[in-house]
């Protein structure tokens, strides 16, 4: 694949992001309304419900079109949603919940096609260090995306609403870039028949690869946690949100490109070990936010690194560690374990942060995140030592 093709996807989904890192907001914008982290729940559970429609479809319908045109489609669907969040007036629950439902749908369909269109271009042996590049200007944008939102409402004095209308646009310009990379870089092979996914379960469930899917489900609630609550959890301290999204990109992005060739040949057992271990200790300096705010800047390069690093790691293995003929089953289950981390955490973690406090939510996540170890490691520990 010609790097100057890449570009338009790699940009394309740099903007993506950006959008899905707009619902990080959303927080704030009930917290603004009077509303709690149990609204920012139900509204994330819509996105839930959307994701778990866009998955399916792209699943389903990759083999009949191509699959950097379904990821200009989810653009444009992620960019109707905010849209209609932007237009929203504060009383319109209902709209404020479809328009969650087209984020969710939108994100869910790119975060399989995108990855797909670029996986459909490269053979094995790149294919690792492609995909660290790719998910590089993913978390640019995820973690981006609320830091500039956040900058424009609070120096510009540009409403919330408005502000998810630029986002709107963003998904409007990343379509037009989806477009222009699939008709730069056509793929080789070209099919005429739905895909089977649902029915390659079983044979996913034996194979090693089923130990990756379970991890980004369990990663997933961990990311979701932390960055979904970032404000509510550094209310009443010295601590900036903003501060946490920024330090936490800058992280993941660096790392991920200076390390993008090396992920492939290190040993992967210690190397998720570690990187997973980064992701708890940093799970647990969030309980210091009240000392001081070093303890947030430490959380957010720990979990940079472990989640940022990780997350690679774990996609490859998922499809390499799959036979040929269930490697895009194996993607589409992988992506599906994702969102059901992502967006279906937030309805009970939302509630545990209300109803429990800071101090049993940050312990339930890092519970979460020592769990995603042990399914990386257990497994060996077994083979290594047989009963």
């Amino acid at each position: 694949m010609r790097t100057t093709s890449a570009l338009f996807l790699l940009f394309g989904t740099l903007f993506m992001a950006a959008g899905y890192g707009a619902t990080f907001l959303i927080s704030s914008y009930f917290s603004m309304q009077g509303g709690s982290d149990i609204d920012t729940g139900i509204a994330m559970s819509f996105a839930l419900i959307g994701t778990l429609i866009g998955v399916p479809l792209v699943g389903w319908f990759a083999g009949l079109v191509e699959a950097a045109w379904l990821a200009a489609i989810a653009a444009l669907t992620l960019a109707a949603g905010f849209l209609m969040l932007g237009s929203s007036s504060d009383n319109c629950g209902h709209i404020i919940n479809f328009a969650a439902l087209l984020i969710g749908l939108g994100w869910g369909m790119f975060y399989i096609s995108g990855p797909m269109a670029l996986s459909e271009r490269i053979n094995d042996l790149n294919r690792g260090s492609w995909f660290t590049r790719f998910s590089a200007f993913q978390m640019a944008g995820i973690c981006g995306g609320p830091i500039l939102l956040t900058a424009i409402v609070e120096q510009s004095e540009v409403s919330l609403h408005s502000a998810f209308n630029y986002v709107g646009l963003a998904g409007v310009l990343a379509s037009f870039l989806l477009i222009v990379f699939g008709v730069k870089e056509r793929r080789s092979i070209h099919e005429s028949a739905t895909r089977s996914w649902v029915k390659k379960l079983p044979q996913i469930g034996l194979s090693s690869a089923i130990r990756p899917i379970i991890m980004v489900g369990l990663g997933g609630c961990v990311f979701s946690a932390i960055m979904t609550f970032q404000s509510s959890l550094v209310d009443g301290t010295d601590s900036r949100a903003s501060t946490f999204f920024a330090v936490h990109a800058v992280t993941v992005v660096i790392s991920r490109l200076l390390f993008a060739r090396y992920l492939s040949v290190l040993p992967r057992l210690k190397m998720v070990s570690s990187l997973m271990l980064c992701l708890i200790l940093g799970v647990l300096c969030m309980l210091g936010l009240n000392i001081h705010p070093s303890f947030q800047i430490m959380s957010a390069v720990l979990t940079g690194l472990g989640y940022g690093l990780v997350y690679p790691v774990i996609q490859t293995w998922a499809i390499n560690e799959s036979d040929l003929e269930n490697r895009h089953a194996a993607l589409t289950w992988f992506v599906v374990s994702y969102f059901v981390g992502i967006f279906g955490f937030p309805v009970f973690g939302g509630w545990v942060l209300v109803e429990a406090g800071k101090v049993c939510f940050i312990s339930l996540v890092a519970v979460i995140a020592s769990l995603e170890l042990a399914v990386a490691t257990v497994p060996a520990i077994r083979r290594t030592h047989p009963l």
